[in-house]
């Protein structure tokens, strides 16, 4: 079962550069791109565990922001990544939860990378009876993403990855290709350099399939 929970998380960032965000919430993109770009595997999991408890004191010190609360999802997505195994399901929910009450309060917050996160968990998860994975809901947040932010860099990864793993190659060729001609963005330079990484894998592994 772990090599199965291990494989259905992803990592999701943000699409605003950091200048664009309160000062608390811009350190924490910029931890998460250190550690989920920067530190080897094996170090990850007690760096993430660290990051989720910052993430949940920005929250609380910044109460009715979505910005903060779409962070803390993201940085429990990545810790749920990095424990593996079925503990990371409820790491996993935990994530879902923040994002949704993000969308309550501003569901245009960030160009739409609420969408972004909640359609990449609804993906990558398991489904039910295990977990809320669930396909039809993954496209339909994915795709609210894409109407927000149609250019940026995160959204048409997503997306991209998603057709590719629905069997639609020729589709998501051609979105990873978009997400790899997106703008770079002040600020973001590790996150950027590590979603390109991840592309040009998709890229790769795509076109194999061609």
């Amino acid at each position: 079962m772990k090599p199965l929970i291990l494989a259905v998380f992803c990592l999701i960032a943000s699409t605003l550069n950091a200048a664009d965000l309160p000062p608390d919430v811009a350190r924490l993109q910029t931890e998460w791109a250190f550690v989920n770009y920067k530190l080897p595997e094996k170090d990850q999991e007690a760096a993430f565990k660290i990051l989720v408890e910052r993430a949940r004191a920005v929250s609380e010190k910044m109460p009715g922001r979505a910005e903060s609360l779409i962070w803390e999802g993201i940085v429990l997505a990545g810790y749920a990544k990095a424990k593996g195994g079925l503990g990371a399901l409820g790491l996993a929910e935990k994530s879902r939860d923040r994002l949704l009450e993000a969308e309550r309060i501003d569901p245009n917050a960030m160009m739409g990378s609420v969408y972004t996160s909640l359609g990449s968990l609804h993906y990558k998860v398991p489904g039910w009876p295990i977990s809320f994975g669930d396909k039809k809901k993954a496209r339909e947040y994915l795709q609210k993403a894409l109407t927000l932010n149609p250019n940026g860099i995160d959204s048409n990864y997503f997306w991209a990855d998603f057709l590719h793993e629905q069997g639609d190659y020729a589709a998501a060729l051609a979105a990873y290709r978009k997400a790899l001609s997106a703008p770079s963005r002040p600020g973001r330079e590790d996150a950027d350099a590590g979603r390109r990484a991840e592309i040009m894998q998709g890229i790769k592994e795509t076109e194999a399939r061609l």
